[in-house]
């Protein structure tokens, strides 16, 4: 299969680093120009650099999209393909996240990526085609006991996305949900910290943590960022054409069930 995105422009929003940069070395390498979004500038522009040295068409705005989207509107007012990938998550219990934390959950999690779909639907379907994707998480469908917020919001994803897939009826835009597995990142790394002893050796820790606190994993060990890319390339393509309105797991085997 050759995927051709040549002549598309994709915004991949979170893509400093970890899932993101890979989603947008992933859709650069199908021959998309990308943009890459991130808080923090310095981050941002040495994602776009290191894009770069490998021949990619990239650009970056720092923004912070859960606040106000202004400055990426203005110097991106259309794309191509739109994938949703921005997030945060971290262990808390449940009877102690405060009224704050979820409405920060939501709104960075949720109501950033309804704002930009909102914004960039419309045109896709003016022009006839268009690629909205939402990064979820196995979290979505087994709601994990020591973050729930965060299961919300990845919950929250599927019914939006499924929503805008009706909005975008017969027009040649697709809209889809990726729900990705326990993935192997940076921020992975500590949140695995959080849960097993620190002085644990890499390996190790991982080992434990899919053990204790992701059995149910078929593949049993972490997703590596590529893997989810992969899945992403493919749906932004002409191949996935007919493929709208679900949502599409990369994940190990992790969710017991035949559906999402």
């Amino acid at each position: 299969m050759r995927i051709d995105l040549s002549e598309k422009t994709a915004l991949v929003t979170g893509s400093s680093s970890g899932i993101g940069l890979a989603i947008a070395a992933g859709l650069a390498g199908a021959g998309a120009r990308v943009v890459l979004t991130g808080r923090d500038e310095g981050r941002v522009s040495a994602a776009v650099d290191s894009l770069r040295s490998s021949g990619a068409q990239a650009s970056g705005v720092a923004v912070d999209l859960a606040g106000d989207a202004g400055a990426l509107l203005e110097a991106e007012p259309d794309v191509d393909i739109l994938v949703n990938n921005l997030g945060v998550y971290a262990a808390q219990p449940a009877l102690e996240i405060p009224d704050d934390e979820w409405r920060r959950y939501f709104e960075t999690n949720v109501l950033a990526a309804v704002r930009l779909t909102r914004h960039y639907l419309p045109g896709m379907m003016e022009r006839g085609w268009g690629r909205v994707q939402y990064i979820a998480s196995d979290s979505a469908v087994v709601t994990p006991a020591e973050m729930i917020h965060y299961g919300m919001t990845k919950t929250a994803l599927l019914g939006v996305s499924r929503g805008f897939a009706k909005t975008a009826a017969g027009s040649g835009v697709t809209v889809n949900t990726v729900i990705a597995g326990p993935t192997h990142t940076g921020g992975v790394e500590d949140f695995v910290y959080q849960l097993v002893p620190k002085d644990l050796p890499w390996d190790e820790a991982q080992r434990q943590f899919m053990r204790e606190h992701r059995p149910q994993s078929l593949i049993q060990r972490l997703i590596e960022p590529d893997e989810i890319a992969n899945m992403v390339v493919y749906l932004s393509s002409a191949q996935a054409s007919a493929t709208t309105g679900g949502a599409l797991r990369v994940d190990g085997g992790y969710v017991d069930a035949i559906l999402p």
